[in-house]
């Protein structure tokens, strides 16, 4: 046995034997953290036809010595622990033998974007980050995220590539629903409690590492646009309000946060170097480590490095700013800026390169590797959990009292906007559009034409510009407004029944009109169609609040400052607004 592989030494002694035994390739593998797939059955993939995914995991794993992987898609809970299992036996059977780290992206609310989050699927279902936020209650976070935290253990994953605590400052941005907000106090304190809840008091073998993101905060994005898309790269602080989307970085910080990602976004107009900031000293090494105290890992937000192809088309590397820069000059400006791995990409050859080159001193990238190991051995996967039960997995994600507490908090973040009718009494004739019928026949009887209910039901989502690029579709930009013909149909509706309105709120919608008109109208962040009709129907306590306002108009959205909160004029809701029923 050698000294790492001896669990009765301390981590930094295990380390510096594990480091010491590596050959400059073994190390660069570890500075990659890439994507897998699975198969539905539990094994891992052996074929790629390279539409999402350029290699198999035996090559990632054996050929390339990549540790670091982030799981897409969906599955079941016995499947994702028996893949989580076969992959680590993979990992076992190298020189080596170091086990594999698993992240996710969030995957406990209602979002399906393959590059941002996944629909609960297996596990409890909750209300988006925006519907924590509309609680505002530090205590059902905590709750929330080790609630994250035994489900994730349960069937491998060791790393949550979340919380996102960027303020929700630009109404048209991609990417709110994954934030606590606005409010930069109160996203400090729910922060706190949910690196809590996944990581304890301190890292160890029961802790889920959390990675927040995006340092230094993304929401200023220039027309509200996404930096995955050369587009959307600008991001700008007309405001001067820079160093307040710092505020729950701090408090990440403060919590013990393991892990960090910088953002795609490229500054402009700021002293900061006009270059993700993935690439900037300035911020990673200067701002985050030195001035903030940050000691963790740093991993880069995905795909920075190479051009790929996502769904079959192709997709320029996120490098905005060093864009004239080859893959291992943008590699050696994001490791002499201080990042210690880059996120979604797989070519360690690279760093090969710039060592033998000496362009980057194996010194240098010891420092980041040792970061990486020592987490490894700090949550067990050296040792005891390396491997996880496939029935305990079966058992643990989705468990009861898990799902209760999700529905619980799903139907608490219902916001009351307007209450008009609320709550509805006995069993009105209901005509529901969006709406199960099956679960509405529960609250009432359903008819199938608006003319012969007493009270309508109408769900809705907030507008969006269709893009034509697959990958850009699942992030909603653009216009907040309900466009025609639909709206004149909505409020065709609204006058022909009374018509209780639910609008999911994934970003801050424009609807005057429908505020104007609907007999009640509820936001939801992800809530199930019996959430509603609970709330609706007086069965439950609404309680959430508006966590950020609700503009009146795009022309107030696009004069409005997009790293201030809250800054559009006259908005039809105030942030923070929410009745009681």
């Amino acid at each position: 046995m050698h000294p790492y592989q001896d669990a009765t030494r301390p981590v930094a002694e295990r380390v510096e034997d594990l480091l010491s035994r590596m050959t400059l390739e073994e190390k660069a593998g570890q500075l990659f953290h890439s994507m897998l797939m699975m198969n539905a059955d539990g094994t891992p993939v052996t074929e790629t036809d390279g539409s999402m995914l350029p290699f198999t995991t035996g090559e990632l794993v054996e050929g390339r010595h990549l540790s670091h992987f982030n799981l897409l898609g969906t599955y079941g809970a016995r499947e994702m622990a028996l893949w989580h299992n076969a992959v680590q036996e993979m990992a076992a059977n190298t020189r080596l033998g170091i086990p594999v780290s698993l992240s996710t992206d969030p995957r406990h609310a209602f979002t399906d974007n393959v590059g941002a989050s996944f629909n609960a699927g297996a596990f409890s279902a909750w209300p988006e980050a925006l519907g924590l936020a509309a609680i505002g209650d530090p205590e059902l976070v905590f709750r929330f995220a080790d609630t994250v935290r035994r489900e994730y253990l349960a069937v491998g994953f060791r790393t949550a590539l979340h919380p996102q605590i960027d303020l929700a400052t630009e109404p048209r941005w991609a990417r709110q629903s994954g934030t606590f907000g606005s409010d930069a106090e109160l996203t400090g304190e729910l922060v706190r409690a949910y690196v809590l809840g996944l990581q304890g008091e301190e890292l160890g073998p029961d802790s889920v590492a959390a990675m927040v993101k995006h340092f230094p905060g993304g929401g200023p994005q220039k027309d509200g646009e996404d930096p995955h898309f050369a587009h959307g790269k600008e991001q700008i602080y007309p405001g001067g309000m820079r160093e307040h989307h710092l505020e729950p970085f701090k408090a990440a910080i403060a919590a013990g946060c393991s892990q960090m990602m910088p953002y795609y976004g490229q500054p402009i107009g700021t002293d900061w170097e006009e270059v993700g900031f993935g690439f900037s000293k300035g911020v990673v090494t200067g701002l985050l480590r030195e001035e903030l105290g940050f000691t963790g890992i740093v991993c880069t937000d995905w795909g920075l490095l190479t051009d790929s192809v996502i769904f079959g088309e192709p997709h320029p590397a996120r490098a905005w700013g060093v864009e004239h820069l080859n893959v291992a000059e943008r590699a050696a400006k994001s490791l002499e800026a201080g990042s210690d791995q880059f996120g979604g990409e797989q070519c360690p050859e690279v760093i090969v390169e710039l060592v033998g080159s000496g362009r980057i001193s194996e010194a240098r990238v010891d420092e980041s590797v040792r970061r990486l190991l020592r987490e490894k051995f700090v949550l067990g996967l050296f040792d005891e959990r390396r491997y996880v039960d496939p029935d305990e997995a079966a058992e643990t994600v989705g468990r009861a009292d898990f799902t209760a507490a999700g529905a619980a908090a799903q139907r608490r973040s219902l916001t009351v906007l307007t209450d008009g009718p609320l709550p509805v009494r006995g069993r009105p004739r209901l005509y529901v559009e969006n709406v199960d019928a099956a679960v509405a026949a529960a609250y009432g009887e359903v008819v199938t034409e608006p003319a012969g209910a007493d009270l309508a039901v109408l769900r809705l989502r907030t507008p969006y510009e269709e893009r034509p690029n697959r990958f850009e579709s699942f992030f909603h930009s653009g216009s907040l407004a309900f466009a025609e013909p639909e709206l004149t149909r909505i409020l065709a509706l609204l006058a022909t029944v009374p018509t209780v309105v639910c609008v999911n709120l994934e970003r801050p919608a424009v609807l005057p009109e429908i505020a104007e008109h609907a007999a009640a109208l509820i936001a939801d962040y992800g809530a199930s169609d019996e959430a509603l009709l609970d709330v609706a129907f007086g069965r439950a306590t609404p309680e959430g609040r508006l966590p950020f306002e609700l503009p009146r108009s795009m022309a107030a959205v696009a004069a409005a400052r997009p790293d201030v909160p809250n800054d559009t004029v006259d908005p039809v809701f105030p942030h923070g607004h929410g009745l009681s029923l």
